[in-house]
């Protein structure tokens, strides 16, 4: 599948098989085409954790279901995450951040996986939760990857609006 294919078909991915983990073969080549991702002025602000872990995905959905005040799954049952954080003092770590997101998601695609960027990252990476994971430095959550192996049919992605592109001649 090339870019643009990826870019067309790619969709928010909101039903996961928890039961299916991605290969950590997989979860690198996501992992790298973020890392592959522009920053400004070429700082590299942006961090990426891998969640490979459950006991640490099931903290951050709990964290995360308390920001949004719900009891649901914000996961959508996938068993793993790429959380993406960005260093704040660096002027455009969220634009930073969300072009890693945004390549991580298209690698996804790419590799027959689903995916969906979970807000919410800015208000559960506290500086606590980054002390106890081992993360030094000022840094603020952009996106939360929720990735896997989507259960049932792929959503298609939905129509775009009619005046999105204006063209001046």
């Amino acid at each position: 599948m090339n870019t643009i294919e990826c870019i067309n078909n790619r969709s928010s991915c909101k039903n996961y098989d928890p039961n299916k983990k991605v290969s950590k073969q997989d979860l690198q080549k996501i992992a790298e085409a973020g890392s592959k991702a522009a920053t400004g002025m070429n700082k590299q602000a942006p961090i990426i954790l891998v969640i490979d872990n459950k006991e640490l995905r099931d903290k951050l959905a709990k964290l995360n279901r308390e920001v949004l005040g719900v009891d649901s799954d914000t996961f959508y049952g996938a068993p793993q995450m790429l959380c993406v954080l960005a260093k704040s003092d660096v002027r455009t770590h969220v634009y930073d951040g969300s072009i890693v997101m945004a390549n991580m998601m298209l690698a996804a695609e790419e590799l027959g996986l689903g995916s969906c960027w979970i807000h919410r990252a800015r208000e559960v990476f506290t500086p606590e939760l980054l002390s106890e994971l081992g993360i030094e430095g000022e840094y603020e959550g952009i996106g939360n990857l929720a990735v896997g192996y989507p259960a049932g049919e792929r959503r298609q992605s939905p129509p775009r609006k009619e005046d999105w592109i204006k063209w001046y001649e």
